[in-house]
């Protein structure tokens, strides 16, 4: 029993953390805590995929597709709070506006949205909105399931930066510090990846582990350009490599779908 209290009390963590979905229980907080909920990324995700492929589907029957799409996107900010996407616009801003790795890391902590950031938003929400209308012309019901999977693919691959990439912001003013200092041992990224594996399960096509390939390597890219930059990662690269790495699956589905 304890055992199983435990893991309800990490993927509460999870979900609060990324998240507004509420909780009906006090979660207790620790830096261990935080760490072990990593594990729940990835089924955050796949929740998170559920929700806005149900708002999808139910809002497509009483409108249209361009109109359910755009409620779909108005859910998934909603139910995050847009918690990736203000990521997204602060590596827009510091990259885009800053030189040097302490101008762009004090560009980043800045909360106001430049006009990078606006620009970029702006070009990915357009993207996001082209290339699931895309993939609903092709089949509107296996579109319900990518969105799961990419959802729940998306936060896989980001949170595998924490493995691959070293932290740079100062972690003792950072909220993602006990994901930084301390990643997380084989096993719990085993558990993370079932995850995918389930929402693999909703739309078994093999021909998705190849747009899961393109969005990893689209995580690829962008670390090695965070790296070169600013020496590693930070908290808003996180959430960049989340959305971006959500997009390149679409569009890989696109591809394969459309050659093979």
């Amino acid at each position: 029993m304890k055992i199983i209290k435990n893991e309800l009390i990490y993927f509460a963590t999870a979900l609060m953390f990324f998240t507004r979905i509420p909780v009906p229980f006090p979660v207790p907080y620790s830096s261990e805590i935080m760490n072990r909920s990593q594990k729940y990324f990835a089924w955050i995700g796949l929740l998170v995929g559920l929700l806005n492929a149900g708002v999808l589907y139910l809002s497509y029957h009483l409108f249209n597709a361009d109109i359910a799409i755009v409620l779909m996107m108005i859910s998934s900010v909603l139910l995050t709070g847009a918690f990736h996407e203000d990521g997204f616009t602060d590596v827009c801003d510091s990259f885009g506006g800053g030189y040097g790795k302490e101008k762009i890391l004090t560009i980043m902590k800045d909360s106001r949205v430049g006009a990078y950031g606006a620009v970029g938003i702006i070009l990915l929400f357009a993207l996001k909105f082209l290339s699931i209308r895309a993939l609903g012309e092709i089949d509107f019901i296996k579109t319900l399931g990518i969105i799961v999977l990419a959802h729940s693919s998306s936060r896989f691959i980001s949170g595998t930066m924490i493995y691959t990439h070293r932290y740079v912001t100062d972690t003792d003013v950072s909220k993602s510090k006990p994901l930084a200092n301390k990643p997380l041992d084989a096993k719990a990224l085993v558990v993370s990846f079932t995850g995918v594996m389930v929402s693999f399960l909703l739309i078994p096509d093999w021909r998705l582990i190849l747009a899961f390939v393109l969005a990893y390597l689209g995580k690829i890219c962008m670390g090695w350009y965070f790296k070169k930059h600013i020496g590693g990662y930070t908290g808003d690269c996180l959430g960049a490599v989340q959305q971006v790495a959500e997009v390149l699956f679409y569009l890989g589905t696109m591809v394969v779908w459309k050659f093979i």
